[in-house]
């Protein structure tokens, strides 16, 4: 099979030939990991199977590409039910991270050594060698003990039919190094094409991030971002202002010395490898023939793991729930770029005491709660709204230590402004639902998982809640338009088509000059009147910002 037949299809959800439907991952009977228990002869029930850091992938895997599930909601749970290790724990967080994110690019390698289009693989078989392959290639586990374990695997889940083939497969996969594996699927490709192969990504969010950068004179970081997008994230907590203690941040930041792991049967989590990452190389000592090649391997440093925030607290090892001040809800688990976002509103101006602030899409809760212990500080208010119900208890929970100052409503943003009340906002966050491109490192399915047409219904939606934010904001009041996506049509776009509409009342305010001013280093933002965040750069979510103000 040819390089270019092994791209023909995109990365399979489900559906493969023999899938039967569901597949195992959906499956919540009795078994490794459901609740019933084998039983003997006779009816006394054996004691439950130890579930391994690799089967724990597997169902999570599973679940993701039959019920839509969401990795980093599912696997904590799976790998407490699991009673894994901290060791296994951080492995088995890996693989399922690291594969989900690599889909794409496996695929690939998989048609190529298989001999057979993905999309014609038994869909847990087809999990269980991408699986195999990410310890392969991205994350140095010993060939002999990822070529065994992946065959154990296959039988462990139910496709023992399938194991010569798995076996098979996975040594052709150990035979070439991951270098060796880029060239085949990527050969005879260029430009967003061999960008998407390389760096595992649907072609047209490439194009979209492409011009997302273009729009700063940064075209040329492409490769970096998309790289960046396929490293694992670092924890980052926030503290809460006037919340948090001394002790607190003392007990967090010593946790970012070393990993926090036991011994366990899995094997270390091991740096992921893919395509050469060149060391830092200054802007300014680029070559021009290397000016305009963006697909080449990217020439970036890791963004240094320092606070950017001046709340924020990076790179803690180990499960954060057992960091004491998170444990009392005094640390909050949030990176780094949306505590910019709300400081960046917060902290805009002098607050006056008195203030009534708004949280216009406020779940899980995350930026209310900083915003919250702002207020509290300062003598201001915040009304937290939500529209999901679920997500309101979220809210609720998350906010459970500010009820003096605090208000949580359930009800759609977009009726604000409507009733007739009169009531207004001096500082209103928006927080609009959008694509989510900025956060692929955090929530690895979504980048399989959003379509090109789901832009505009987001852009529709995003354009009537800052119609309602306007309509209630204060005189002399300022607004917050954030997104955890860099898509144009969800961020300059967004704010372009306000100011067309309201420039006669609202004016635009510096931006990055205040997102520079709240951060405790440089937070790399172009000049303008917005801010973008990139995780290459920083290593926060790639949050957009805009602040706007009521003149009349």
């Amino acid at each position: 099979m040819s390089a270019e037949e092994a791209r023909s299809r995109g990365p399979q959800r489900d559906g493969g030939r023999g899938s039967g439907g569901r597949g195992s991952g959906g499956r919540q009977g009795g078994g490794p990991t459901g609740s019933g228990a084998a039983r003997r002869p006779g009816g006394r029930p054996q004691a439950p199977r130890q579930v391994s850091a690799r089967r724990v992938a597997f169902d999570v895997l599973r679940a993701v590409q039959v019920d839509d599930a969401y990795a980093n909601l599912l696997l904590p749970t799976r790998i407490r039910r699991a009673g894994l290790s901290a060791r296994d724990a951080g492995f088995a967080t890996e693989l399922t991270y690291g594969t989900i994110r690599m889909i794409g690019r496996y695929d690939a390698v998989v048609a190529l050594a298989s001999g057979r289009r993905a999309d014609l693989v038994e869909a847990d078989v087809l999990d269980v060698m991408r699986l195999g392959v990410h310890q392969l290639l991205g994350m140095r586990t010993p060939t002999h003990a990822a070529v065994s374990a992946t065959v154990e695997l296959a039988r462990e889940v139910g496709v023992s039919r399938a194991t010569g083939f798995v076996n098979a497969v996975m040594r052709k996969v150990a035979a070439k190094t991951p270098e060796e594996w880029d060239a085949l699927v990527t050969a005879g490709l260029g430009g967003e094409a061999l960008l998407a192969t390389r760096w595992s990504h649907p072609v047209w969010v490439v194009s979209a991030l492409r011009d997302a950068l273009a729009a700063e004179r940064s075209r040329d970081e492409l490769a970096a971002l998309l790289a960046a997008d396929n490293e694992a994230p670092r924890v980052q907590l926030a503290a809460l202002p006037g919340i948090a203690t001394a002790e607190d941040v003392e007990q967090a930041t010593a946790r970012t010395a070393g990993d926090d792991v036991e011994a366990g049967d899995g094997p270390p989590v091991e740096p992921p490898v893919g395509p050469a990452v060149d060391d830092v190389a200054p802007d300014d000592a680029a070559s021009d023939d290397d000016a305009d090649d963006d697909t080449a391997a990217p020439a970036h440093a890791t963004a240094p793991d320092l606070p950017v925030s001046p709340v924020g607290i990076r790179g803690v090892t180990g499960d954060p729930a057992r960091v004491p001040g998170v444990a009392a809800g005094r640390l909050r688990v949030q990176d780094e770029g949306s505590q910019l976002a709300a400081l960046a509103l917060s902290r805009s101006s002098a607050v006056r005491p008195g203030e009534r602030w708004l949280d216009l899409c406020a779940g899980p809760g995350g930026k209310a709660a900083l915003l919250a212990a702002e207020a509290a500080q300062s003598g201001a208010t915040l009304v937290a709204n939500e529209l999901v119900p679920a997500r309101v208890g979220l809210v609720r929970e998350a906010l459970r230590d500010f009820r003096d100052t605090v208000t949580v409503v359930e009800g759609d943003g977009r009726r604000y402004g409507t009733d007739g009340s009169g009531v207004t906002y001096d500082r209103i966050l928006l927080d609009a639902p959008c694509t989510g491109l900025g956060a692929l490192r955090r929530r690895p399915e979504a980048r399989w998982r959003k379509q090109p047409e789901d832009v505009a219904e987001l852009a529709a939606l995003q354009e009537e809640l800052l119609e309602a934010a306007v309509r209630v904001l204060a005189p002399g009041g300022t607004l917050a338009y954030v997104t955890c996506s860099p898509h144009l049509a969800e961020t300059r776009g967004q704010v372009d088509a306000l100011m067309r509409r309201h420039g006669h009342e609202l004016e635009q305010l510096d931006t990055a000059a205040v997102v520079r001013s709240v951060a405790v280093r440089d937070p790399q933002v172009a000049d303008g009147r917005t801010a973008q965040l990139w995780p290459h750069r920083i290593g926060t979510d790639a949050m957009f910002i805009a602040l706007v103000r009521r003149t009349a």
